[in-house]
C-alpha cells in the first residue's frame, strides 16, 4: 500500500507537467521581485486570457502529435473560420446557425487534412502547409483583403463579456481542459492515439483502425481551431483575416514544452495548455523586462530546440535503458 503511494506520488512530481508548474511559479516569482505588477490579478487575466487560442488548439494538437502527425494549417482554420461566422451573421444568418455552420467548415478542413495523411499517404507536413496556403488566398478572397466588420454586439458579448470580473474565454478554455484531460487519460477509446503513435503496425495488428483514428483527429484539431477562431472574433468584434501566421508553431512549441513528442506515443492536454501558459509568461515577462521584441522571437525558437533536444535525449536514454536490461 504504502509503495503503490510512494511510486504515485513520485510519479507525479517527476512529470512534465508538475515539473513546468515548478517551473512557472519559480519564473514568476523571479520577474515579480523585478516587476511587481507582474503578480498582480490583472496582469495574471491577461496572460491566462492571452493563451485561451493557443490553449484551445493546443487540445487538439497534442493529440495529434501523440498520433503521430501535425496540422500546419490550424492558423489559417482559425482565422478562416472567424471570417466565415462573421461573414454569414453580417448577411443576416441567426448566430446560433452562423456558428455552427462555421464549425462545420472546420471540421471540413480537418477531414480533407485527414483524409489525405490518413487515407491516401501524404506526409502530414507538406499537406497541412498546403492547406494552409489554400485557406488563406480563400479567405482573402472572401474577405476581400479585409477584416468583416458589423457583427452582432451579441456575438460580441460572448467574447468580450465578464462573469465575476473574468472573461467567459478563461472559463471555457478552463472546462474543456479539464474534460479534455480527463477523458484522454482514462477514455480506452482515446489512449488508442498513444498505440497508433508508439507503433501504428503494432496497433493495426490489435485490432485498432489506424487511419480512421488519425482521420478523426485531424477532424477534432479542425473544430478545435475553428471553435478558437469564433471566439477569437467575438473578442475582437470582427471576423480578421491578419492573424493565425505563426499560430501553428506556437501551439506546437507548447505541445513538445508539456512533454508531447514529435516521434508520437506521448503527450497530455494539461501539458500543452502549460506549455502555453509558459511561452504566455515568458513573452509578458520579457515585455515588461522592455526586452527587444525580436529577442523574444529568437527566446520561444531557442526553447523550442531545446524541448525537442531534451525529448530526443530522454528517448535515446531510454532506448539504452531497455538493451542493458
Amino acid at each position: 500500500m504504502n509503495n503503490a503511494f510512494t511510486r504515485k506520488v513520485k510519479g507525479v512530481v517527476t512529470s512534465r507537467e508538475f515539473i513546468l508548474f515548478g517551473l512557472l511559479v519559480a519564473a514568476s516569482l523571479v520577474v515579480s521581485i523585478f516587476q511587481p505588477v507582474f503578480l498582480s490579478s490583472r496582469n495574471i487575466l491577461s496572460v491566462i486570457i492571452a493563451i485561451t487560442v493557443n490553449g484551445v488548439i493546443a487540445i487538439g494538437m497534442v493529440m495529434l502529435l501523440a498520433c503521430g502527425e501535425m496540422d500546419l494549417s490550424v492558423g489559417m482554420t482559425m482565422a478562416f473560420t472567424g471570417v466565415v461566422v462573421a461573414k454569414l451573421m453580417v448577411a443576416g444568418v441567426p448566430i446560433f446557425v452562423a456558428i455552427i455552420i462555421a464549425l462545420l467548415v472546420a471540421a471540413a478542413i480537418g477531414f480533407i487534412n485527414g483524409f489525405f495523411v490518413a487515407k491516401v499517404g501524404l506526409n502530414a507536413f507538406i499537406t497541412t502547409l498546403g492547406m494552409s496556403c489554400c485557406i488563406e488566398g480563400l479567405m482573402l478572397v472572401m474577405a476581400n483583403g479585409r477584416s468583416v466588420t458589423g457583427i452582432p454586439q451579441l456575438f460580441k458579448d460572448l467574447g468580450q463579456g465578464k462573469l465575476l470580473g473574468i472573461q467567459y474565454p478563461i472559463f471555457v478554455l478552463i472546462i474543456l481542459v479539464v474534460i479534455a484531460d480527463l477523458l484522454f487519460r482514462n477514455s480506452r477509446r482515446l489512449r488508442q492515439i498513444y498505440y497508433v503513435g508508439s507503433n501504428a503496425k503494432a496497433a493495426k495488428l490489435n485490432g485498432i483502425n489506424v487511419s480512421r483514428t488519425k482521420l478523426l483527429v485531424f477532424v477534432f484539431t479542425g473544430l478545435c481551431a475553428g471553435f478558437t477562431g469564433i471566439m477569437f472574433a467575438a473578442r475582437l468584434g470582427s471576423g480578421s483575416v491578419t492573424i493565425g501566421g505563426g499560430t501553428a508553431l506556437d501551439v506546437i512549441t507548447a505541445c513538445i514544452i508539456g512533454g508531447a513528442s514529435l516521434n508520437g506515443g506521448k503527450g497530455s492536454v494539461l501539458g500543452a495548455v502549460l506549455g502555453a501558459l509558459f511561452l504566455s509568461v515568458l513573452s509578458t515577462a520579457l515585455n515588461l523586462l522592455s526586452v527587444n521584441i525580436y529577442w523574444q522571437n529568437f527566446a520561444t525558437g531557442a526553447i523550442l530546440i531545446l524541448a525537442i533536444l531534451i525529448d530526443i535525449l530522454s528517448e535515446k536514454r531510454k532506448a539504452i535503458g531497455k538493451r542493458l536490461l
